[in-house]
């Protein structure tokens, strides 16, 4: 049994990070980078080259330094490519560009129902078999080209063992391309032919092939290379391999996205970007989300020191207020994000953004029926009060938080135990205790109210000002 680290690659859009997981579950060395997307013929498109000559470095130097001997993926919910032979049939999109509007008129209408694939219809590329439809609107002919449409993970599983799959997790990720209650593809992907071009099933984490890794005196080594994951599912893993059971997932980043396996998918809306997640066991789950890390950049100004409880006390009695909604997507749609109140600055306007965020994670709480245990991970955590101001407001649910950051690359780590009948983990949650700030409640009935009016086409206050 293998007792050797393992590099997990967790990709996101604007940052891609190596992971090395030693065999106790502990992280021993990590690297990141930030992948460059560059201009052609009028799309923005990943340098692929670049990433993958940066991923080859990166694991040349944790086979020579840590003895790898296994590596997985982990990837954002956006992304796809078209491959033939060995090359790229079309360079990978930037999902957050908008077709022109004469072809989203068209491709749009091609959608399934929402009761098929529980996939809320998105803007840009967020469901990327709209991004698939565009390429085809495009190029008419490219994706018969293809032998395969890869999701993001599954094509640097390809770029590393050669081998061809298809993972339930990314493509149950709001793609317009997966039924769930089905279990099987969409009517789309029937209908545009490209079925034959979705190559075959493997369980996240399983293994598929090896990668050659020479180092630099020469010797040569194999490195297992497993099926790659979705990220956000891949915390949700994470979590239920530490023994959380009936629970909800408040996974935070660019995104914050939550599952609620407790509610049926019966009350999802489509039109609040709720939808449905599919585990990699193939088990849909209700999931809301908003650009939460996002919107807390924007509306902060760029603030990346903790808050502190005075900041936030001074604009609770101040009544500042953000109100939705300062990124694309989310239960609020068609609002832009602005400040109600008196104007703040520095660390009292990144105190408005932290309480935003926070009540919009409560709003998004009650829409998906959330009355269990809530487990909060990554990288709002690091905000340090994000935690206890929302175990204030959930106080009959109890709050845990992860002291690991990085759910997602850990539970693409875990995936790679259950390959190896391994699991390393301890959980060290804890649980997050209520933020003593008084005027809290009072605060969040004011926001709810101007939150309310915003969709009852009501104005909200004279006092406001634009982000």
């Amino acid at each position: 049994m293998s007792q050797s680290p393992i590099a997990v690659f967790d990709l996101g859009k604007t940052n891609s990070k190596l992971f090395v997981v030693s065999a106790e579950g502990r992280v021993i060395d990590e690297a990141r980078t930030r992948p460059v997307w560059r201009e052609h013929a009028d799309l923005r498109v990943l340098d692929d080259a670049a990433l993958f000559r940066w991923m080859e470095d990166e694991l040349a130097r944790a086979v020579a330094t840590h003895g790898v001997d296994r590596m997985i993926f982990s990837g954002h919910g956006c992304t796809f490519a078209l491959v033939a032979g060995d090359a790229l049939v079309h360079a990978i999109l930037d999902y957050e560009q908008e077709p022109p509007a004469d072809i989203a008129s068209r491709i749009d209408v091609m959608a399934p129902e929402f009761n098929e694939t529980y996939s809320p219809p998105l803007p840009l590329g967020f469901n990327y078999g709209r991004h698939l439809l565009w390429l085809n609107e495009r190029y008419p002919g490219l994706i018969a080209k293809a032998d395969a449409i890869l999701a993001y993970p599954q094509f640097w599983t390809w770029k590393f063992s050669g081998r061809l799959v298809s993972e339930v997790s990314y493509l149950g990720c709001h793609s317009n391309l997966w039924a769930p209650l089905q279990d099987d593809f969409s009517s789309l992907v029937d209908r545009m032919g490209w079925r034959g071009q979705m190559p075959e099933f493997s369980r996240a984490g399983s293994v598929i092939g090896a990668h050659t890794v020479t180092l630099d005196d020469g010797r040569s080594t194999k490195v297992a290379v497993h099926n790659g994951v979705h990220d956000s599912n891949a915390a949700l893993h994470f979590y239920r391999s530490l023994g959380f059971s009936d629970f909800t997932l408040v996974s935070t980043g660019t995104w914050v996205i939550i599952f609620n396996p407790a509610s049926p998918l019966e009350k999802l809306d489509a039109a609040r970007d709720m939808l449905a997640n599919v585990t990699v066991d193939h088990q849909p789950v209700a999931t809301i989300r908003f650009m939460g890390g996002r919107e807390y950049d924007v509306a902060s100004g760029g603030w990346t020191q903790p808050v502190s409880p005075e900041a936030v006390a001074a604009v609770i009695a101040k009544r500042a207020f953000a109100l939705p909604s300062f990124a694309l997507g989310g239960p609020m749609p068609g609002h832009e994000g602005r400040f109600v109140g008196p104007t703040v600055e520095g660390e009292e306007q990144a105190a408005v953004a932290m309480l935003y965020v926070a009540l919009m994670t409560d709003l998004s709480l009650d829409l998906i029926g959330s009355a269990n245990a809530i487990v909060i991970d990554g990288g709002l955590v690091k905000t340090g009060l994000y935690a206890s101001v929302l175990a204030t407001l959930r106080s009959q649910q109890t709050v845990h938080t992860s002291a690991n950051p990085e759910g997602s690359a850990f539970g693409a780590a875990a995936l790679v135990f259950d390959a190896i009948g391994r699991n390393p983990f301890v959980n060290d949650c804890v649980i997050a205790e209520p933020a003593l700030m008084s005027g809290l409640d009072e605060y969040r009935r004011e926001w709810r109210h101007h939150v309310d009016a915003m969709t009852s086409g009501e104005p909200t206050s004279r006092r406001e000002k634009r982000a």
